[in-house]
């Protein structure tokens, strides 16, 4: 019994410390990616952006592309963006690209990339999220030009006050503050919790999967896509969030070219994105979507895996010779003030439904 819980105590160590290696190379990536993202969200409006998303062309579908992939949406918060851009009057194919591409990249996770990566995986992956979006909506102008009744009546709101958005506007202090409320407030809280799930689950492959052991039961590059393909559709995981278990598994033999797959797929669908686009676009833009995903993540994991060496497609122990790289003091205290801001945000989601419940409770009793 003693050797079982030393066991165990001597696992849960080693995960803990793969988890923090995954984590310490993130962090201050991390930190650059949120601050880029407030401005972003700040300063951009969706409703501006919707204005260039009009009609069944080829220009609305890849200024969509382009708009999405640096934003920092995962696949479930781009649903009330792509309500909006939809709403103000998008068309079908620019919303769909849209959708793909914002949440498969965004600046942190771009960031991020890089920093367990390497850039040449980080500017394929984004690559990969462009050509994903742009073959999904002009699929979709091509296939569905049918017009859909469920339309979502959500009234757009302003970043700043989060009021109606209307076009009025705010002084730049008060845009600043708005700023860092959501890159360390909104977006933390937002992505904190599937970041420390992808943090653990890289930590455990790391730590517990045999070095040999996919290339010995999957061996085929083509099966390990299948492999990633079957495991990240019905997942919910954000572009972040999927980093570190990408980059374990990397670390453990399978190709970059799968854990590509793994990266599109996985922040690109999920059951509740796929119960809006079937309800918003209809289900013929659903399975435009669902095809050009698995189609464009597999055909660029195969090409990813034939023109590009795998020395340099991706680090096989966390390295990249020449690659710029904090030093390691700045490493720890991005890490620390990381989890921090993700403790302070689940603290403060814990203090706001203790609150609420109260409150309830005292109203119930004040009624009787």
């Amino acid at each position: 019994m003693r050797e079982v819980g030393l066991w165990v105590w001597t696992a849960l160590l080693g995960t803990l410390r793969e988890s923090w290696n995954l984590l310490a190379e993130m962090a201050p990536y991390l930190i650059i990616g949120f601050i880029f993202a407030g401005i972003l969200h700040v300063f951009i409006s969706v409703q501006r952006i919707a204005k260039h998303l009009g009609g069944a062309r080829f220009s609305s579908v890849l200024k969509a592309t382009l708009f999405g992939i640096p934003l920092p949406l995962c696949s479930c918060g781009v649903i009330p963006a792509v309500a909006s851009l939809r709403r103000s009057g998008a068309s079908k194919g620019a919303t769909l690209a849209f959708l793909i591409s914002t949440p498969t990249t965004g600046v942190d996770s771009i960031l991020a990339t890089y920093s367990l990566l390497g850039p040449i995986f980080t500017l394929y992956r984004i690559a990969a999220s462009f050509v994903a979006g742009l073959v999904a909506g002009l699929g979709t102008n091509i296939f569905d030009r049918r017009s859909t009744d469920e339309e979502s009546t959500k009234e757009p709101r302003c970043a700043v006050c989060g009021e109606p958005d209307d076009g009025h506007d705010h002084g730049f202090g008060a845009r600043m503050r708005a700023m860092i409320a959501y890159s360390f407030g909104e977006l933390v809280a937002d992505i904190g919790k599937w970041l420390l799930i992808g943090i653990l689950i890289g930590g455990v492959i790391s730590y517990f999967l045999p070095a040999g052991l996919i290339t010995a039961y999957l061996g085929s590059p083509i099966l390990q896509m299948l492999v990633m393909l079957a495991v990240s559709v019905p997942l919910y995981i954000c572009a972040t969030g999927s980093l570190p278990i990408a980059a374990a598994l990397i670390m453990k033999g399978i190709s970059p070219g799968a854990a590509l797959v793994f990266l599109i797929a996985g922040p690109a669908t999920n059951a509740v994105t796929v119960t809006v686009v079937s309800k918003t676009l209809g289900k013929r833009s659903l399975a435009i979507y669902l095809v050009s995903i698995v189609l464009v993540s597999i055909g660029m994991g195969l090409l990813f895996n034939l023109i590009v060496p795998r020395g340099l497609a991706a680090p096989s122990n966390g390295r990249i010779i020449g690659m710029f790289e904090f030093p390691e003091i700045v490493k720890i205290v991005s890490a620390a003030l990381v989890l921090g801001l993700i403790g302070y945000q689940f603290g403060l989601k814990i203090f706001k439904r203790s609150r609420n419940r109260r409150q309830e409770e005292a109203e119930c009793g004040g009624s009787t």
